[in-house]
């Protein structure tokens, strides 16, 4: 959530206990004229307190052309990447923050031995460091041949990316946190489209939720180009049907081949429960109550 700040010594967003973060810790930090537009903006931040290395990307500016860039770059099956389909402008990101930051990681990760490697992001970021996460696992030499048990990955509020057989392949590196009834996560037709209509969004996804009604599973299933959220699901549940205010947070989670979020949700949740600071909050509320 850090990155959403233009001063990390005197944030405007910062939750009450704060970010928890040290800024003289930060290695680096590009914007999107650092970065050309080619991927949303991110940091590197040495963690001393959790023995942690991380990369931390954030998620889709609406008033960053650059970022709708990225986030259309994509026709089904179109990139193939490790025995499956990935999506191409978000491996494009990736592959261009793995090419700049290469060696100023695997020297990180030489100098300190003993840390993890973590690559985090919301939103189009989730993507991104989905994908820059597989890179690396496939590319471990060029940061030392970091150990892939060293290396995770937690994308929150993802949108679908990897298929099917590449998210249940690297469920023990990647974790998706889902709020509720976020409709990225679930989004399956072009996100073209999506966008184009996000002054009727409400509509948009009401014709999608029909859509997905009369479709049968064993048919979305049967397409291998077909994407999905990546890894191991965290799906946070904070509400029940027909039932006026919050209940106690419930944490559902496991690695689901069939019925993930296949189907969209329609309620007054629906693109409130894509909020990075809605997100943060719920989950802390799990950890509480857990």
């Amino acid at each position: 959530m850090a990155n959403y700040e233009d001063d990390l010594r005197n944030p405007v967003w910062a939750p009450p206990e704060r970010y928890g973060i040290n800024p003289d810790w930060v290695v680096l930090r590009k914007n999107h004229e650092d970065t050309g537009g080619r991927v949303s903006p991110y940091l590197i931040y040495l963690d001393q307190d959790n023995s942690d290395i991380v990369v931390a990307i954030r998620g889709f500016n609406l008033a960053k052309e650059s970022d709708y860039m990225v986030l259309l770059d994509n026709k089904l099956g179109q990139a193939e990447f490790d025995g499956g389909y990935v999506h191409n402008g978000l491996l494009k990101a990736a592959q261009w923050v793995l090419e700049v930051e290469c060696e100023a990681l695997k020297e990180l990760v030489e100098r300190n031995p003993n840390y993890t490697l973590t690559f985090a992001g919301h939103s189009l970021g989730a993507g991104v460091a989905t994908l820059l996460t597989m890179l690396v696992i496939k590319n471990r030499a060029k940061l030392g041949n970091v150990e892939r048990k060293r290396i995770r990955c937690f994308a929150m509020a993802p949108a679908r990316c990897i298929s099917l057989n590449l998210a249940v392949r690297y469920a023990d590196v990647i974790n998706s946190i889902v709020l509720q009834d976020d409709f990225l996560p679930r989004t399956t037709m072009a996100l073209e489209d999506v966008f184009k209509s996000l002054f009727c969004l409400p509509c948009l996804l009401c014709v999608m939720c029909l859509k997905d009604t009369f479709t049968l599973q064993e048919k979305m299933l049967k397409d291998p180009r077909r994407l999905y959220a990546p890894g191991r699901l965290y799906h946070i549940i904070v509400r029940k049907p027909f039932r006026c205010g919050k209940i106690p947070p419930v944490v559902k989670t496991a690695v689901p081949v069939d019925g993930r979020f296949e189907r969209m949700i329609l309620s007054l949740n629906t693109t409130a429960d894509h909020g990075i600071i809605w997100i943060i909050r719920e989950s802390q509320r799990a950890l509480d109550f857990s």
